[in-house]
């Protein structure tokens, strides 16, 4: 099993998503939780590492589990997701390669799409927070 800390960061109605450097899918920002770090602690580490800006305020947006993507079949993804204020405006880092805002189904349309990043689309759109 995976875990991993993901931002569910809203602007405009669109959800936030990373293109690692020399990956075609784009992912929620965030990140595996290294041993004896927390998800919160992950959560601010790797906002810092990808998006170049500090977590000002956060709230736990739940924890979603579905297969991991880009991994053997079977290999379960446990991620816990957080809403955010940042400081700053996210600028992608050098491992990132490109940031974009998504509706659910501009997301969708997508050649490859995360199933851990659908199900937030899925849940921030029932929340209202994200349109279709």
């Amino acid at each position: 099993m995976i875990r991993t800390a993901a931002l569910a960061y809203v602007r405009d109605r669109r959800l936030l998503q990373a293109r690692s450097a020399g990956k075609d899918v784009f992912y929620m920002a965030g990140g595996k939780i290294d041993p004896g770090e927390t998800p919160v602690q992950a959560l601010h580490r790797e906002v810092r590492e990808e998006l170049g800006v500090e977590v000002t305020e956060y709230a736990e947006l739940g924890v979603f589990e579905c297969e991991a993507y880009g991994h053997a079949p079977g290999t379960a993804l446990h991620m816990t997701c957080f809403t955010a204020d940042l400081g700053g405006n996210p600028q992608p880092t050098s491992e990132i390669a490109e940031l974009r805002y998504f509706t659910v189904g501009e997301y969708a349309a997508m050649p490859h799409v995360a199933p851990g990043s659908m199900l937030i689309f899925r849940h921030l759109h029932e929340l209202g927070l994200v349109d279709w």
